[in-house]
């Protein structure tokens, strides 16, 4: 079983059991944290996907601690002027242990349902009659 799910703005394919580094999350070390931007579930071949989230799914994870990555260095040069400029940064991040996965409230079958109720109403609205163009043997 895995989820999409969204994080701090950014995406990630977790499953149970998995270590994840994110983006610098509030929550002190050792806390639970939930995540209820599911965006697409897989239980064994079962696929839910969500517009835009799966209503009533959601991710458990445990905050492992929070730490830095590696340095990326900026450096700028304008050849033959002297222009030279170097910087660094580095991201504060977090790591998070999946704890879980829980599909509760997840049903595929209702999404089936509501994509035919919009596909017979669409059907019962009459379409507008084409222009017919003359060809200069009709006039």
């Amino acid at each position: 079983m895995y989820a999409i799910v969204e994080i701090a703005g950014q995406q990630f394919k977790v499953s149970k059991d998995q270590k994840v580094f994110v983006h610098r999350l509030a929550s002190e070390e050792g806390t639970n944290v939930t995540f209820d931007k599911v965006l697409l579930l897989d239980d064994n071949g079962n696929i839910t996907l969500g517009a835009p989230a799966v209503e009533g799914a959601s991710v458990e994870a445990k905050v492992l601690q929070h730490l830095k990555g590696d340095k990326v260095i900026v450096f700028k040069k304008k050849r033959r002027k002297g222009y030279k400029k170097r910087n660094g940064h580095r991201q504060s991040l977090t790591q998070i242990l999946i704890e879980g996965i829980s599909a509760s409230g997840a049903k595929k079958k209702a999404t089936k349902k509501a994509d035919v109720e919009v596909a017979e109403g669409a059907e019962e609205a009459k379409p507008k009659a084409k222009a017919t163009k003359k060809t200069k043997t009709e006039e």
